[in-house]
């Protein structure tokens, strides 16, 4: 279902334009280079709530892929990371888009 999405993610983390993980998306929130936050399916709901939180206050669009595994996103960003921030607008543009039309 979420391909492309995949694609796109690595793409953008091949290209340098992804942080990964909670305290570094975190950070890139908070200084305002976060474009938007992409979350995977199966990690904790404390913090799934704090970057939901984090991202609300500062105005960050967030996406959680419903289907897709922290062990899949991994394989696609090649680091281990259940969030990942997308710094970049062209990329997070993509992926909103493409998030947009599969659900």
């Amino acid at each position: 279902m979420n391909n492309k999405i995949l694609t796109l993610l690595g793409f953008a983390s091949k290209a340098g334009k992804l942080s990964f993980g909670a305290a570094s998306s975190s950070d890139m929130i908070k200084c305002g280079k976060s474009k938007l936050i992409v979350i995977s399916c199966d990690i904790s709901k404390k913090s799934k709530k704090e970057i939901r939180f984090l991202s609300d206050k500062h105005g960050v669009k967030q996406i959680v892929l419903d289907t897709v595994s922290t062990s899949i996103l991994t394989n696609a960003v090649g680091r281990s990371c259940g969030i990942l921030s997308v710094n970049d607008s062209s990329f997070a543009s993509a992926i909103a888009e493409e998030y947009g039309r599969k659900c």
